[in-house]
Protein backbone atom coordinates (compact mmCIF):
# COMPACT_ATOMS: atom_id res chain seq x y z
CA UNK A 1 0.00 0.00 0.00
CA UNK A 2 1.32 3.76 -0.64
CA UNK A 3 2.01 6.06 1.69
CA UNK A 4 2.28 9.88 1.28
CA UNK A 5 4.64 12.00 3.34
CA UNK A 6 2.95 15.59 3.59
CA UNK A 7 5.14 18.95 4.80
CA UNK A 8 3.14 21.80 5.18
CA UNK A 9 5.05 24.78 5.53
CA UNK A 10 4.38 27.38 8.68
CA UNK A 11 7.11 29.71 7.82
CA UNK A 12 9.84 29.99 5.78
CA UNK A 13 13.05 32.48 7.30
CA UNK A 14 16.07 31.64 4.62
CA UNK A 15 14.71 30.00 1.03
CA UNK A 16 18.18 29.52 0.48
CA UNK A 17 18.67 27.07 3.23
CA UNK A 18 15.23 25.54 2.09
CA UNK A 19 16.65 25.26 -1.33
CA UNK A 20 19.46 23.64 -0.77
CA UNK A 21 18.21 21.20 1.57
CA UNK A 22 15.51 20.39 -1.33
CA UNK A 23 18.60 19.85 -3.54
CA UNK A 24 20.31 17.32 -1.09
CA UNK A 25 17.01 15.74 -0.23
CA UNK A 26 15.47 14.89 -3.62
CA UNK A 27 17.75 12.39 -4.58
CA UNK A 28 17.69 10.70 -1.43
CA UNK A 29 14.08 10.32 -1.37
CA UNK A 30 13.96 9.19 -4.70
CA UNK A 31 16.36 6.47 -3.66
CA UNK A 32 13.74 5.18 -1.15
CA UNK A 33 11.01 5.02 -4.13
CA UNK A 34 9.82 8.69 -3.20
CA UNK A 35 7.93 10.43 -5.90
CA UNK A 36 6.87 14.05 -5.83
CA UNK A 37 3.48 15.11 -6.45
CA UNK A 38 3.08 18.30 -5.20
CA UNK A 39 5.93 21.31 -4.74
CA UNK A 40 4.42 24.29 -3.77
CA UNK A 41 1.98 25.86 -6.68
CA UNK A 42 -1.36 27.53 -6.93
CA UNK A 43 -3.40 26.60 -4.08
CA UNK A 44 -6.67 28.44 -2.49
CA UNK A 45 -7.25 28.18 1.45
CA UNK A 46 -10.44 27.31 1.52
CA UNK A 47 -10.82 26.23 5.76
CA UNK A 48 -8.57 26.17 8.37
CA UNK A 49 -4.72 27.61 9.04
CA UNK A 50 -2.78 29.41 5.99
CA UNK A 51 0.59 27.52 5.14
CA UNK A 52 3.15 29.40 2.85
CA UNK A 53 3.90 25.76 0.64
CA UNK A 54 2.66 22.00 0.87
CA UNK A 55 4.62 19.51 -0.53
CA UNK A 56 3.62 15.96 -1.10
CA UNK A 57 6.05 12.61 -1.92
CA UNK A 58 4.49 9.34 -2.86
CA UNK A 59 6.41 6.14 -1.62
CA UNK A 60 5.72 2.37 -2.44
CA UNK A 61 5.37 2.14 0.98
CA UNK A 62 4.76 3.74 4.39
CA UNK A 63 7.82 1.50 5.60
CA UNK A 64 9.94 3.01 3.07
CA UNK A 65 8.62 6.22 3.56
CA UNK A 66 9.66 5.83 7.16
CA UNK A 67 12.89 4.50 6.11
CA UNK A 68 13.76 7.94 3.86
CA UNK A 69 12.68 10.33 7.06
CA UNK A 70 14.96 8.21 9.55
CA UNK A 71 18.25 7.21 7.53
CA UNK A 72 21.17 9.21 8.49
CA UNK A 73 21.20 10.87 4.69
CA UNK A 74 18.19 12.61 4.81
CA UNK A 75 18.37 13.84 8.59
CA UNK A 76 21.70 15.55 7.19
CA UNK A 77 20.02 17.37 4.48
CA UNK A 78 17.09 18.31 7.30
CA UNK A 79 19.49 19.77 9.43
CA UNK A 80 21.11 22.38 6.86
CA UNK A 81 16.98 24.07 7.35
CA UNK A 82 15.37 23.21 10.15
CA UNK A 83 16.46 26.00 12.35
CA UNK A 84 14.89 28.80 9.48
CA UNK A 85 11.88 26.63 9.02
CA UNK A 86 8.94 25.63 10.40
CA UNK A 87 7.06 22.60 9.54
CA UNK A 88 3.87 19.99 9.57
CA UNK A 89 5.28 16.34 8.57
CA UNK A 90 3.43 13.56 8.63
CA UNK A 91 3.46 10.16 6.82
CA UNK A 92 0.06 8.39 6.17
CA UNK A 93 -0.76 5.18 4.70
CA UNK A 94 -3.05 5.54 1.69
CA UNK A 95 -5.73 3.52 0.59
CA UNK A 96 -5.90 0.07 -1.20
CA UNK A 97 -8.38 0.45 -3.48
CA UNK A 98 -7.65 -1.27 -6.86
Amino acid sequence: MKAYWIATYKKIENLDKLKEYAEKATPIIKTFGGKAIVRGGKYQLLDGEEFVRTVIWEFPSFEQAMLCHNSDEYQKSWNIAKNSTKRNLQIVEGLNIE
